[in-house]
């Protein structure tokens, strides 16, 4: 096992970037032969970044494609089931971990997810203070609870200055998504 292997990490912020630093340490992972297991939490698992790395060997991403939208759109049964849906992504993650001595779990948006009630954080919490020792674990999203940041090795807020989304520019192809 790799020295000093198994700490977590945050990204956090309203700043562009987060997700994209999570696939950059995916990459960096990958290119040492690590195994990697990235769950995208209110996202769909479509975007460019994993359609690139699923062109790698030991990578497993896990998605929810039947996302209905945007949270604050959702039903309660939508959100119900979105729930179950994460929960369940969350499980089979902490399963594949369980079949590698080291590797690297990418919980992107597991943070957002937490804070509008569909991924249970104290499941989550108790998973990071349990963890595989051998496996680094990296949350993204919005506004991370205290007890995430107490959990964190390595914390990094991305803050906005100005975004295009600001002036109406929609989130486009290859660079937001």
């Amino acid at each position: 096992m790799a020295e000093g292997f198994g700490l977590v990490h945050l990204y956090y912020g309203d700043g562009k970037g987060k997700t994209t630093a999570a696939m950059g340490l995916a990459l960096r992972a990958l290119g040492r032969g690590y195994p990697v297991v990235i769950v995208q939490f209110l996202k769909r698992g479509d975007s460019g970044e994993i359609q690139a790395l699923r062109h790698f060997e030991r990578i497993t991403a896990l998605a929810y494609p039947q996302l209905p939208g945007f949270s604050m759109r959702m039903t309660p049964e939508q959100k119900a089931a979105c729930w179950k849906a994460h929960m369940e992504l969350f499980q089979q993650a902490q399963q594949l971990c369980r079949q590698s001595p080291q590797g690297l779990l990418v919980l992107d948006e597991a943070v957002g997810a937490c804070r509008k009630g569909l991924l249970d954080e104290q499941a989550l919490l108790s998973f990071l203070d349990r963890r595989p020792a051998g496996w680094e674990i990296v949350l993204t999203g919005r506004d991370p609870s205290a007890q995430m940041l107490a959990r964190a090795d390595y914390a990094t807020q991305m803050k906005k200055e100005k975004h295009p989304f600001d002036r109406g520019l929609s989130a486009r192809d290859g660079i937001e998504r």
